[in-house]
């Protein structure tokens, strides 16, 4: 379930204000969209025009990646037959117009097809299903004041829950409760049914899990506390994906381990 603490300390401009914050507002949203729009229909060239040369991406299966690291590795999973849609739920952003920054909040489901080829040797038919993930994408967005347009520098989603849908309406995979467990609940069917494709899984995402949960799912708390650093004007973010994060002496969220 998700926590009852609010996990944002500061208010941006987000809705209403001056006409000009609403017009950045509804542009810097078309850089979100863009994400659903342009990735699924593997419009490549008008995907990475929403980001800068050196912006990053995390995702389940293909964690911490350059745009162009990312995008290469998306045309080879189509290629292998990965078939990953989003569904755009809504988008609102936060604005710190003196600082010409901005985070794009778009509510979406993951929503991926998977088509698994028979195994005699193990006496089981071709295995067709769906698995549907809601999530919030995060953009880190910022205006390049020598082009005088807004670009992505960083995305990161936080994973609320997930589900198998079956195609047929009856047949679903059986996972080990070994695999899921490997995974946080906000993904654990998505990341199991992923690593049945041949992808490495990053296990470390932030998830809607509140400290009630344990240690591990105060990420969610760390990257709010990020977006707010990026929101006040840092110039970098380190988003790292890690096994471990605490609370601090100061109340701020820690993080140690290895990055990915």
């Amino acid at each position: 379930m998700t926590s009852p603490v609010d996990p944002q300390a500061k208010v941006y401009s987000h809705i209403n204000g001056k006409d000009s914050d609403i017009l950045t507002r509804l542009a810097i949203s078309e850089l979100c969209k863009g994400w659903p729009v342009y990735r699924d229909a593997s419009e490549w060239k008008n995907f990475r025009s929403l980001f800068c040369d050196d912006a990053y991406v995390w995702t389940t299966w293909s964690k911490r990646q350059s745009i162009d690291g990312f995008i290469q590795k998306s045309k080879e999973g189509k290629a292998k037959g990965d078939f990953i849609m989003h569904r755009e739920c809504g988008t609102l952003v936060e604005l710190n117009s003196s600082k010409d920054r901005a985070v794009g909040k778009m509510k979406a489901t993951i929503t991926q097809r998977f088509n698994i080829a028979a195994n005699n040797a193990a006496g089981l038919g071709p295995l067709v299903f769906d698995v549907d993930c809601d999530c919030r994408f995060h953009f880190f967005c910022f205006r390049d004041a020598e082009a005088d347009e807004w670009k992505v520098k960083y995305v990161k989603l936080i994973y609320e829950k997930d589900k198998l849908v079956p195609v047929d309406g009856n047949t679903l995979p059986t996972f080990t409760q070994e695999a899921l467990d490997e995974l946080p609940a906000g993904y654990k069917y998505l990341g199991a049914a992923q690593s049945m494709l041949g992808h490495e899984i990053d296990a470390y995402l932030p998830t809607t899990q509140g400290p009630e949960g344990g240690p591990a799912n105060l990420r969610w708390l760390q990257l709010y506390e990020q977006m707010e650093q990026w929101l006040d004007g840092a110039t970098d973010i380190d988003l790292s994906s890690t096994a471990h994060v605490h609370k601090g002496s100061n109340g701020k969220c820690d993080h140690n381990g290895h990055g990915h």
